[in-house]
């Protein structure tokens, strides 16, 4: 399940929706900076590390070596669930591979935006995920679950605490720098073991077996393709492969394991913090579809930036993640309108461009080049089949696919689980 936008498509939605169909769910990315909310009935779960099928019991969630973990937020997320009746320690693993945000990366993030240059804010939200990953890569001051059961726990923090110090000084930051206390992080990292180590295991080799005993697995993604730190709209981006070329590196399943890809989008366009939006709309237009699809982050409640839909943009991500069938979310939200549009192509510097450029600033120059459409107007969220969609909303689904290249498989008309229409769901779940 890959978002094809810049995140926010209603990707946790539908992985609760089709988890029931499989065996096991899977966080193969990102951290705690996804924000993934599943309604059911009157009930609204907001989640940012777990997988979206941590609601059925039955179904075992994974937390795979691609994720950093933010473990207060982690431990935070598992007691909520569990005051609501829902306990998520049953049928949750979190591999031993995955790197955890330390305090001192809370810092560093600090640190990096109070020193960023002028100009427009790459959009971090401030979690340590962007020094997490760094340290990943650099392996000198990485931090893993598996050192939570180290018996030099305390000297590995002391050691690290002391680099991180002088890094923070170095950055002018000393105030910062003072905050690191290796007792206080010692002891905040024992407690996080005691929540967490019975949880932590080799997710790999337990996916792998799973696979090999024929079991069904749901790849979860988090944030949007086009935020891909590979592929999206650099430097624009998250700091993990969010689109599906992540999802073999982030879980450790082999590429031949993949039998189906749904490429998951809004029918219109969002997107939070800075970077190129083609198709931004700072009108009474972009605040009606703000206001109207409540387009408020999950994790940091910022309000999105809206705009009409971009076929370029979601034809190369859909083409990106090898998608198979598209899901079109928030149909609703744009039954308010008399007319819709949809960005065919791009104008840039005079010439027509129908391919995605890979320079934000190429991508920031770029003119929409709209295709207008009959609005339906009316109110479809009772619509629990495709014939009760109107005609407009008929044509629109159907160019969506056709500019895409990509058949539109499930459109959803809601938030809730009832409220989503599948083309052939049995077909669809075929693999």
């Amino acid at each position: 399940m890959i978002g094809l936008q810049w995140g926010d498509e209603a990707k946790g939605k539908l992985v609760d929706l089709l988890a029931p169909e499989h065996d096991c769910v899977v966080r193969y990315q990102g951290g705690a900076n996804a924000g993934h909310t599943v309604v059911s009935g009157d009930q609204v779960y907001k989640l940012h590390h777990l997988p979206s099928g941590i609601l059925h019991p039955q179904v075992m969630n994974f937390v795979t070596p691609g994720v950093v973990i933010e473990p207060t937020t982690l431990i935070r997320e598992l007691d909520g669930l569990a005051s609501r009746g829902v306990e998520p320690r049953t049928n949750l693993m979190i591999s031993e591979r995955s790197h955890m945000v330390m305090p001192w990366h809370l810092l560093e993030d600090q640190a990096m935006n109070a020193m960023a240059v002028q100009g427009e804010a790459i959009g971090t939200t401030l979690r340590g995920i962007g020094p997490c990953y760094r340290d990943k890569v650099g392996r000198n001051f990485a931090f893993r679950t598996t050192d939570l059961r180290a018996s030099d726990l305390h000297a590995r923090i002391a050691e690290i605490v002391e680099s991180k110090r002088d890094l923070l000084r170095g950055m002018n930051q000393p105030s910062l720098a003072a905050q690191l206390d290796v007792g206080a992080i010692t002891d905040a990292a024992a407690l996080w073991a005691q929540h967490l180590v019975p949880m932590v295991g080799d997710t790999t080799n337990r996916l792998l077996n799973e696979l090999d005993d024929g079991k069904r697995l749901l790849m979860e993604g988090a944030q949007g393709a086009l935020l891909d730190i590979d592929h999206g709209t650099y430097p624009f981006v998250t700091s993990s492969n969010s689109s599906g070329v992540g999802i073999c590196a982030g879980s450790g399943i082999p590429p031949r394991w993949i039998k189906r890809v749904i490429g998951v989008a809004k029918a219109y366009s969002t997107r939070v913090g800075g970077g190129p939006f083609p198709t931004e709309l700072n009108s009474e237009i972009g605040q009606r579809i703000r206001d109207i699809g409540r387009e408020y982050g999950t994790t940091t409640g910022r309000p999105r930036r809206c705009g009409w839909f971009d076929s370029v943009a979601v034809r190369y991500t859909a083409r990106l993640s090898g998608v198979d069938a598209l899901a079109l979310m928030m149909m609703d939200v744009l039954g308010h309108f008399d007319e819709v549009n949809i960005c065919v192509a791009y104008e840039i510097d005079g010439q027509l461009i129908r391919d995605f450029p890979c320079d934000a600033s190429v991508i920031r120059r770029a003119k929409p080049v709209y295709e207008t459409l009959q609005g339906w107007n009316c109110d479809v969220t009772g619509a629990r089949e495709l014939a009760d969609l109107p005609p407009p909303a008929h044509a629109f689904l159907a160019r969506i696919g056709e500019l895409v290249e990509v058949p539109v498989e499930i459109v959803s008309v809601g938030p809730d689980r009832c409220q989503t229409i599948f083309v052939d769901k049995a077909a669809l779940l075929d693999y």
